[in-house]
Order: C-alpha cells, then sequence, then structure tokens
C-alpha cells in the first residue's frame, strides 16, 4: 500500500499542470515574467535548471495588451531575413495588427534562458488573442495566475451609490 501512495504522490510532483493567464489591460514584460516562473518549473520545489519539469500557461486576451507611455509608436521590433539589405524593423503598432498574439510571444521567448530548452518550453505556451479557448485546452485548465497590475474600473462600470459616495475634490 505504501508503494501505490509514493506513486501517486511522485506522479503529482512531476505532473504538468495548465495556468490561464489573462493579459486584458497588463504590461507584455509583466504577463512573460509570471509565465516564463510557470513555464521553467520555478514555482515547484523540484526545480533544477537542467530538468525539464515546467507547466502549460495558457495567455488569453493577447489583443488587448497595454503599454505604457508611447511605446506602441516608438517600441521598435528587429529582424534579419539573412540576405543582404534584409534588415527588417517594425513598430509595435504594426507588429500587434498583423497578429495580436506576437508580441506577448516574442517577450516570452528573449525572457526564456538561452538553452536547448527554449523551444520546449514554448511548445507549452498557448496564445489566444481573445478569451475564446478550444474545448480540449478548456478542460485541462487547472488554476489562474492572478494578474500582475491591478486593472481600474471604467467609469461606466461604477454604480451611481459609488459615484456619490467619492469624495468630492472641488465644488463649484
Amino acid at each position: 500500500m505504501a508503494s501505490y501512495t509514493k506513486a501517486a504522490q511522485q506522479w503529482a510532483t512531476f505532473a504538468r499542470a495548465w495556468y490561464l493567464l489573462d493579459a486584458k489591460m497588463q504590461p507584455p514584460g509583466k504577463i512573460a515574467a509570471a509565465t516564463v516562473i510557470r513555464l521553467e518549473g520555478r514555482h515547484k520545489p523540484i526545480y533544477h535548471a537542467l530538468s525539464d519539469c515546467g507547466d502549460h500557461v495558457v495567455i488569453i486576451n493577447t489583443r488587448h495588451i497595454a503599454f505604457s507611455g508611447n511605446k506602441w509608436e516608438q517600441k521598435v521590433y528587429s529582424s534579419h531575413t539573412g540576405y543582404p539589405g534584409g534588415f527588417r524593423q517594425v513598430t509595435a503598432t504594426q507588429l500587434h495588427l498583423k497578429d495580436p498574439t506576437a508580441i506577448v510571444k516574442l517577450t516570452v521567448y528573449r525572457m526564456l534562458p538561452k538553452n536547448l530548452q527554449r523551444r520546449t518550453m514554448m511548445q507549452r505556451l498557448h496564445l489566444f488573442p481573445e478569451d475564446v479557448i478550444p474545448e480540449d485546452i478548456q478542460k485541462n485548465l487547472l488554476q489562474e495566475i492572478p494578474q500582475p497590475r491591478a486593472v481600474p474600473k471604467r467609469l461606466d462600470e461604477y454604480t451611481p451609490e459609488e459615484i456619490a459616495a467619492f469624495p468630492k475634490v472641488w465644488t463649484p
């Protein structure tokens, strides 16, 4: 009987969990920082840099990410085709319009350790531009990662009682 419980305990320790992260109104860097910890398995007590013990991470609402300041126009993503004159630069806005998941994917990819496990970890990252998740992935979800930044409520989301109770800074 003891071997059965040890086997179940070992399976529970090494099993890959599925986490959900909502990227709505979140900066890509903070999303990537929370994601990389789960992809590498650094949140587990059995973590070792050479072992592959990371979990799956599903990120929804990548279309609705938020940059601070004027980064949509100023942040530039560069690549090279490998041919002479093949240097390409595209702004964050252009890249986001072309592929809503690309900015989050690039941010996570650049934050992962630069070794042979990086591609394997990227295979466990699942990105969706909206909050629609396929049924086979949705049934695997175990836990939700809290959003890194608190999202403020819009003015139309407040009730009239909350607006009336809000302290007045200036009265005419």
